[in-house]
């Protein structure tokens, strides 16, 4: 299958088929040396760009090397992944003309700090690479600590009025003792 890699509109290089390519095909391997996730993050921590693709329950990492390390997300992909026999293969969800760049949604699920802004262009686009799980579970997330957030100013306010308080209490009983005392 004739792939190559050029500039892409989506993000900097993408692949490219030079040929067509009919639906539910293999198109090509995510290849690479395979890693712990663990690593992975320790190796690519201020990395801003990586081609790591998680596999089975996530704990282990492709470190992408080869042509499909350059295929692009897209929130409306002519492609997606599939685990066989451990390993990853791009296959073709519906017929691909030549000269078509390949794509598949990332569905990313471990987020940081980092939006993953999305560039596919697509009419239904998320604006992000991440998978709808990960943005609900990234919204509960951030929901909780708004909460925590308020609860703990609250907090800190009563904690202020009670001392105000017995300041205030402190400062008249210190008072009456003085009174008695002459």
């Amino acid at each position: 299958m004739g792939l190559m890699i050029r500039s892409s509109s989506i993000h900097a290089a993408g692949c490219y088929t030079t040929s067509r390519i009919a639906k539910g095909v293999q198109v090509v391997e995510y290849t690479g040396p395979r890693i712990t996730k663990q690593e992975a993050d320790a190796r690519f921590r201020n990395s801003p760009t990586t081609y790591l693709f998680g596999i089975g329950d996530g704990s282990t990492v492709i470190d992408g090397h080869g042509t499909a390390m350059y295929i692009n997300h897209s929130c409306d992909p002519n492609c997606e992944t599939e685990e066989l026999d451990g390993r990853v293969w791009v296959m073709s969800l519906r017929a691909i003309a030549p000269g078509e760049e390949l794509t598949y949604d990332y569905n990313l699920y471990d987020g940081d700090e980092d939006d993953a802004r999305c560039h596919c262009g697509a009419r239904n686009c998320r604006q992000t690479m991440y998978s709808s799980e990960e943005i609900a579970r990234q919204k509960k997330a951030l929901k909780q600590k708004a909460r925590r957030a308020v609860e703990a100013k609250r907090r800190k306010a009563a904690a202020v009025t009670q001392a105000k308080k017995g300041g205030k209490a402190a400062s008249r009983s210190n008072a009456r003792k003085k009174a008695t005392r002459r």
